[in-house]
């Protein structure tokens, strides 16, 4: 099972108001994009004072953490999941850093595919490197760059320069709020504005929506957005200078069904996701249902198409959180019936159509087709919303090396065998680069389905991300 990406959230206000308890409302409606650390920075009067640490938004600021955080002008926010590096405090963000021109507080989004590089070059300068996210190498260029700068947007517009791969990113300064997506647009940014005239930046529209603001637009590829007591100002230095790359699963999955993520609907792209696979992949069944959450609209649109009635048959509990506690097999079987659970009265006797966002080593599938059988299920068919991973994601995305991609090593019919499925289709990637009408299909990054990179692999991966 794909684990979330990370949120990012930023908001400026006119005059000093409680901002942190805004970032918390914000951070909770990103919460799907990153559940194992969250943290707060706010700025009043030029000072940044911040709180964060493991896990989930309300755990990390119970009401007496919350309550540290000062009024102020500005603020931001973030929701991690790392992919790859340590879950620990320490590389919980925002990184906040002291240089000669004031304090910085970061927060990031995506991956670098050159941060190996950067990080040996900034070493061999001197810096000194307290955490295992790129993110830092990230606010060391910042900073070397504003030492030599008029202003902190320049550093930034300097600092992409250098920058390969995957970042949305929202960052303070002692004055200012800064937002800013790569040249490519691969991970989503928009931004809004409240009734009171605060301006907000989030990963996901959905989290403006949570704080009552109106959504404006997307932050466009290559572009650095500047919010400061002078108002709003927009630089373009980087922006048409690359094909636009959206990566395709953060509306197949990533994404909360709500969201608007450049003019396309998620819950609608989804729908015409199972649309799709009813008519390519049929099923001769009585029921079909969908594997919470990303899976429920890809159901409903097949319902839809193939005229089979949708039902509830897999119920999410969402009160389980994380779990620290290891275990074999039979461990891990049960948390899966913690997270999950049939309705049994709703499939019992039935030849189901499941249908879920994706297969990656297929152990998570295969349970969850044990356990809908177990509940009387006299069939089920899985139909996915995506095509087969092949290939790793480097910028940000928890897809592993191939040689842990199920699709790597097996046909379909193999696949099928494994999970224990009556029968197994897929989305093709020429259907999931056309759920979307408003974009054209090369605006996509898809390289984890057809291997084409968009910002390129890197030669050495380091095997640390944001």
């Amino acid at each position: 099972m794909l684990h979330e990406e990370c949120g990012v959230f930023g908001i400026f206000s006119p005059i000093p108001d409680n901002l942190a308890v805004t970032v918390y409302d914000g951070l909770s409606a990103l919460q799907h994009r990153g559940q194992e650390a969250a943290g707060i920075a706010v700025n009043q009067d030029r000072q940044i004072s911040f709180e964060k640490g493991c896990g989930l938004v309300s755990e990390v600021f119970g009401k007496d953490r919350l309550k540290r955080l000062p009024d102020g002008k500005i603020a931001v926010g973030h929701v991690r999941y790392a992919t790859t590096g340590e879950t620990s405090e320490i590389n919980a963000q925002p990184l906040v850093i002291k240089h000669v021109k004031g304090k910085l507080a970061l927060c990031h989004n995506g991956n670098l595919v050159n941060g190996a590089s950067l990080r040996k070059a900034l070493e061999l300068e001197g810096n000194i490197f307290h955490t295992t996210s790129d993110t830092e190498v990230i606010a060391y260029l910042m900073t070397k760059h504003r030492l030599k700068t008029p202003s902190i947007e320049k550093a930034l517009i300097e600092t992409m320069a250098e920058l390969k791969g995957a970042y949305s990113l929202v960052m303070m300064s002692p004055a200012k709020l800064l937002a800013c997506r790569d040249p490519l647009g691969i991970r989503p940014l928009c931004y809004g504005v409240t009734p009171e005239g605060k301006t907000v930046f989030a990963s996901e529209s959905c989290a403006l929506d949570a704080i009552g603001a109106r959504f404006v637009r997307d932050v466009a590829p290559g572009e650095v957005i500047v919010v400061d007591e002078k108002g709003l100002r927009s630089f373009r230095n980087h922006c048409d200078t690359k094909p636009k790359a959206l990566c395709v699963f953060e509306l197949i999955y990533f994404a909360r069904s709500d969201s608007i993520i450049e003019k396309v609907s998620i819950q609608e792209a989804r729908k015409q996701a199972g649309r799709y696979l009813a008519k390519a992949h049929p099923a001769d069944a009585d029921l079909v249902i969908g594997v919470p959450d990303s899976g429920l609209d890809a159901a409903m649109g097949f319902s839809e198409v193939s005229k089979i009635p949708f039902g509830t048959g897999l119920i999410k509990n969402k009160y389980i959180g994380r779990t620290f506690i290891e275990g074999g097999q039979r461990r891990r079987e049960n948390l899966l019936r913690l997270k999950l659970g049939v309705v049994k009265s709703a499939v019992a006797g039935k030849r189901v159509v499941m249908i879920d966002d994706s297969i990656v080593r297929g152990t998570t599938m295969r349970r969850i087709v044990a356990l809908v059988r177990d509940a009387g299920a006299s069939a089920v068919h899985v139909r996915v919303s995506a095509p087969p991973f092949l290939n790793p994601c480097y910028y940000g995305t928890d897809v592993p090396s191939r040689d842990k991609l199920i699709a790597c090593g097996h046909r379909i019919d193999e696949i099928r065998a494994h999970i224990g499925a009556d029968s197994l289709g897929f989305l093709s990637v020429d259907e999931v680069l056309r759920l979307y009408p408003e974009k054209e299909p090369s605006e996509f990054c898809a390289a984890c389905f057809d291997g084409r990179y968009a910002a390129g692999a890197p030669a050495d991966f380091f095997e640390i991300r944001s």
